[in-house]
């Protein structure tokens, strides 16, 4: 049982109607929906919404209450600070305490977008919602609907990925509903999103800036615009003694039920080894995780699609192929390593940390 700032985790667990709400990129949303949502937020309950990362699970991010329950809906510790969404940048001076040069650089290209950036805090924001830390995290969304919905709500929202922690995040609103359904008020049915991964976590906080999460905007993106920046050591999160200063740190993500291993290396022994090492299994309890191109080729075993590497799917399909691994019920799965593919970095952290850095390198 979790224990939330003194609150058992069960006592948050009272089965509640979640309303379902639509949005789309030609209508936006219904007037008297917006009003709703907007309402809900301000009120302390919960909302997921799309973003063009992954789904996030969003509460007033000002109010200590909301933030907890977020922790409770997600069974997330709540040493594992969330993330405050904004809608507009004037927004940002009343929850950081100072807006640094390199800041502003980084807004100036890459808001709104798929970057998180961390400050020192502002006395306004709970410690609730920064995990205990004098560090916020927080980022504007590309996602309209998303700013539409932070716009109307009034106030910053503190929105991790709207999954039951440790899971896949969503990236549709069914993937919201399988996780949260009866825990949660509202979700908003956008659609699928558009990039898959969650966003880039920069801490501005250290004389020179580090990325504590790879995703979508990349370290060569980032340096391009302000010189040097460097990799976190601890972006595995072995390390149990570390205080988390963004998501993603130290706890088990992404993973689906199943042990899973990956194998890295060329690609025709990759290859031969799932299969030498799937045929050890019945072929409904063996999962083998392929791209578009190669998923013809495993004859034994349950094989799903992350997407496709000439396209650069990868990334958008990843967590949506971990989670059709539960649904089919296999008891291990077998990866090939995306380790040469486009935004590889974010791609490889996701998937290690779903296998709990459970890879076989197959090179000399």
């Amino acid at each position: 049982m979790i224990i939330l700032y003194g609150k058992l985790y069960s006592e948050w667990m009272i089965r509640m109607n979640t309303e379902y709400f639509q949005w789309d990129r030609e209508h936006g949303y219904k007037t008297q929906d917006l009003e709703k949502l907007a309402k809900i937020l301000k009120d302390g309950g919960l909302v997921a919404f799309p973003t063009e990362t992954v789904y996030g699970l969003g509460g007033n991010g000002l109010n200590p209450q909301a933030s907890e329950k977020i922790y409770a809906a997600k069974g997330r510790p709540s040493d594992n600070p969330l993330i405050l969404h904004i809608s507009k940048k004037e927004e940002l001076s009343l929850i950081v305490k100072e807006i640094r040069p390199v800041a502003e650089e980084l807004m100036k290209f890459f808001w709104p977008g798929p970057l998180t950036l961390i400050f020192e805090k502002s006395e306004r924001v709970p410690y609730t919602t920064t995990g205990g830390l004098e560090t916020v995290a927080v980022r504007m969304p590309e996602h309209e609907g998303a700013r539409q919905l932070i716009q109307a709500a009034g106030v910053p929202i503190a929105a991790p990925s709207a999954n039951r922690s440790g899971r896949p995040s969503p990236t549709t609103a069914d993937h919201v509903k399988e996780d949260l359904d009866g825990k949660i008020d509202a979700v908003v049915d956008g659609g699928t999103v558009g990039i898959g991964l969650e966003s880039t976590i920069i801490d501005l906080t250290e004389d020179i800036p580090v990325i504590l999460r790879p995703g979508h905007i990349t370290k060569e993106m980032v340096a391009s615009v302000i010189g040097e920046v460097k990799m976190d050591p601890g972006l595995s999160g072995s390390d149990a003694t570390v205080k988390p200063k963004a998501p993603g740190m130290k706890y088990r993500h992404y993973a689906p039920r199943a042990k899973m291993t990956i194998y890295d290396g060329d690609f025709k022994r990759v290859m031969e080894k799932i299969k030498e090492a799937a045929s050890s299994f019945e072929s409904d309890k063996v999962g083998i995780l392929a791209t578009e191109e190669s998923r013809g080729m495993y004859p034994h075993g349950q094989v799903v699609s992350a997407g496709s590497r000439k396209k650069h799917t990868i990334g958008e399909g990843l967590y949506g192929a971990l989670r059709q691994f539960d649904k089919l019920g296999v008891e291990v799965i077998f990866s090939e390593s995306f380790s040469a593919e486009e935004k590889s970095e974010a791609i490889m952290n996701r998937l290690l940390k779903a296998a709990g850095q459970n890879i076989v390198y197959l090179d000399d």
